[in-house]
C-alpha cells in the first residue's frame, strides 16, 4: 500500500471506516468490525487494496473542478 494512503487513513477521525481499516492494517489483523458488521480479509494486501479504493473514492469526490481561462483579442479582425 502506498504510504500516502495509510497516512490519510490514520488521519481520519476515530471510528470512521478508513480509521478502522488503518488500525487493522497497522495491527496486522485481517478481521475488521465496522457498523456492526465483521469482514474478514484474506490478507493484509487485500485490506490495503480496500483502503486504496476508499482513498480514491473519497479524494475523487473532494477534487475541485478544473478552470480554463479563455482570452480573446480584437486585433486583426476588421
Amino acid at each position: 500500500m502506498h504510504p500516502i494512503v495509510l497516512a490519510w487513513a490514520l488521519a481520519q477521525p476515530a471510528g470512521t471506516r478508513a480509521a478502522v481499516l488503518a488500525a487493522a492494517f497497522t495491527g496486522g489483523t485481517t478481521r475488521v468490525t465496522f457498523d456492526g458488521r465483521t469482514v474478514e480479509y484474506r490478507s493484509l494486501d487485500e485490506l490495503g487494496r480496500a483502503l486504496s479504493v476508499l482513498h480514491a473514492a473519497e479524494n475523487t469526490a473532494a477534487r475541485q473542478p478544473s478552470v480554463t481561462l479563455a482570452s480573446f483579442s480584437r486585433e486583426g479582425s476588421r
